[in-house]
C-alpha cells in the first residue's frame, strides 16, 4: 500500500537553514511535519509501501543513511523521523514521559496518512517500537528490533553489563561529551571522526542536550522496570517481530538469548532472532548491508 506524501513545512528544503547543518545523505527529501506541540524533522526516500525507521541514541535520522536507500531500492517509501529530544525535531514543551514518543509516532502516522506500516527500530527507538506494537498492533505489518531484547525477556544476572552505560546518561550534564558511547565496546570497528561528529552534532542544540537525562529516567528506566516485572509477558505480541543482534554486542549471545527467551511462542505469534557477524551494538554503522538484507527478508517472509 502506498501512502501519500506529507505536506512539507512552508519553507522548502533547499531554502531552509538547518542548525546545525544536516549531514550529507544523497537521495533523501527533508520535511517538517507539524503535529500538536511538535515539529518533526523527517527524512524520506523511495516510493511504495511505507516503512518507518526509529533511530537509537544518541543518533537521529542519519543513522539509516546506508539502510534506507536499500529498502527504497526494493520498492518501499522509507520514513526516518527524528524522535522527540533528538535530531532536528522541535518540541513546544520539553517535558517527556514514558509514552511521549509513542504518542508522537502515532500522531505522525496519522498526519502522513499511513494506516499500516512496517517498523524498524534500534536501541532507544526499540522502546517506542515495543510500546507501539503491543498497544497498537493494527498499525504495523511487521517489526524488526535491532540490538534490544524482546519485551518478554526474563532477566538474568548475565545481562547486567548491558546496563552499565545508563549511569552516564542519568548523570549527564549539559555540554558533557557522549563520544564514549562510540567506544570499541559498542562498535566492532573504529568509526571515522566525521561519522561520530555527524551522530553527535544535534547535541549542540539545547533541547537535544537537555533531553538526555529525561529520556533515560522518564522513558527507558520506567519501561525497563515494566519489562522486568513481566508486564509484557502477560500480554501477547501479535506483530511478526525479528530481533537482530551483532555477534559482538556483549553480553548478548545466541546461548544467552535462549536462556532469557525460552519458548517465545508462549508470548508471540511469530518471533525470530538473528545475528550479524562482526557487528556490535551500533549495528547499522558496523553492518548496514547485512541489516538491510535481514529487514527485506523479514518483510518478504511475513508478507
Amino acid at each position: 500500500m502506498s501512502s501519500p506524501s506529507p505536506t512539507p513545512d512552508p519553507t522548502p528544503d533547499h531554502e531552509r537553514v538547518w542548525s546545525p547543518p544536516l549531514p550529507a545523505a544523497p537521495g533523501f527529501e527533508h520535511l517538517v511535519v507539524e503535529t500538536p506541540g511538535l515539529k518533526t524533522h523527517l527524512a524520506v526516500i523511495g516510493e511504495g509501501e511505507p516503512v518507518v525507521l526509529l533511530h537509537g541514541f544518541p543518533q537521529h535520522w542519519w543513522q539509516w543513511r546506508q539502510v534506507a536507500p536499500v529498502l527504497a531500492a526494493a520498492g518501499y517509501r522509507v520514513y526516518c523521523p527524528d524522535l522527540r529530544g533528538a535530531g532536528w525535531t522541535e518540541a513546544a514543551d520539553p517535558v517527556l514521559d514514558r509514552e511521549s514518543r509513542l504518542r508522537d509516532v502515532l500522531a505522525l502516522l496519522d498526519a502522513l496518512g499511513i494506516a499500516k506500516t512496517h517498523l524498524v527500530s534500534h536501541d532507544m527507538g526499540v522502546i517506542t517500537a515495543i510500546q507501539l506494537t503491543y498497544a497498537h498492533p493494527e498499525r504495523f505489518r511487521s517489526a524488526v528490533q535491532l540490538a534490544v531484547w524482546p519485551a518478554f525477556f526474563q532477566f538474568s544476572p548475565k545481562l547486567a553489563p548491558a546496563f552499565t552505560h545508563l549511569q552516564s546518561f542519568i548523570l549527564h550534564r549539559p555540554g558533557a561529551s557522549l563520544r564514549g558511547v562510540f567506544s570499541p565496546r559498542y562498535v566492532a570497528r573504529p568509526l571515522p571522526e566525521e561519522t561520530i561528529q555527524a551522530h553527535l552534532a544535534p547535541l549542540s542544540r539545547t533541547e537535544v542536550d537537555a533531553a538526555v537525562r529525561p529520556l533515560t529516567t522518564r522513558m527507558v528506566l520506567p519501561e525497563a522496570v515494566r519489562m522486568l516485572r513481566g508486564v509484557y509477558r502477560r500480554q501477547r505480541l501479535t506483530v511478526p517481530t525479528l530481533v537482530v543482534f551483532g555477534d559482538r554486542d556483549h553480553p548478548t549471545t545466541p546461548e544467552l538469548m535462549a536462556e532469557i527467551c525460552p519458548r517465545p511462542e508462549r508470548y508471540a505469534d511469530r518471533f525470530e532472532a538473528a545475528y550479524v557477524g562482526n557487528a556490535a551494538h551500533f549495528i547499522t554503522d558496523d553492518a548496514p548491508a547485512e541489516v538491510a538484507e535481514l529487514v527485506l527478508d523479514w518483510f518478504r517472509r511475513t508478507g
